[in-house]
């Protein structure tokens, strides 16, 4: 049984090194476990209820949704933007929330990661990001938590995937994240 871990990334940014961070999780996922980066955040259009009626939901939203629901849990990257979420991801956050009662997160587990540039990693983003979606319904694990500080310097010649002691982190993180979703698939 494959478990389907669901990546978003709060950076839009080609270069960006939280989605070098998520990257990395898609080649270190353990045996069972499928880690997907969704394409596509920048494309959905600011939530608004008035748009988000059944039949013409945005294109863009509904495949967030769809991989929402397709998925067995979740795995944030959040750079830390003016010492808080992006908006990009709280918008994906805010679209999965919906139709009230009935979001996408549905209680499967969460897990929120991330690097910025700062000494802490984008911890406050960070603990924004697991209040956020844990609101909005997702199982948030507490305990499940990295944040990478010194991004810029840290990254700027090696990829995350190639730091010795960022990837044996992000392999426990998905691979506990694993865990956790693969629980709930079983129950």
């Amino acid at each position: 049984m494959s478990v389907r871990i669901l990546a978003l990334v709060g950076s839009l940014r080609a270069g960006s090194h939280n989605r070098q961070l998520a990257e990395a999780a898609v080649k270190l996922a353990p045996e069972g476990a499928e880690v997907e980066v969704f394409e596509g955040l920048g494309d959905v259009p600011f939530y608004n209820e008035d748009i988000d009626v059944e039949g013409s939901v945005p294109e863009a939203a509904a495949r967030l949704r769809a991989a929402a629901q397709a998925a067995d849990g979740f795995l944030f990257f959040s750079p830390e933007y003016n010492g808080t979420i992006p908006a990009v991801l709280k918008n994906a956050i805010d679209w999965l929330s919906r139709p009230y009662g009935a979001g996408a997160f549905g209680g499967k587990p969460v897990a929120v990661v991330g690097t910025a540039f700062g000494q802490y990693g984008g911890v406050w983003a960070q603990d924004d990001t697991r209040k956020a979606v844990g609101i909005a319904g997702g199982k948030v694990i507490e305990d499940i938590k990295l944040s990478i500080p010194g991004s810029l310097t840290r990254f700027a010649e090696t990829h995350p995937v190639d730091d010795a002691e960022v990837a044996a982190q992000l392999t426990e993180v998905v691979a506990r994240l694993h865990g956790h979703a693969g629980e709930t698939v079983a129950a």
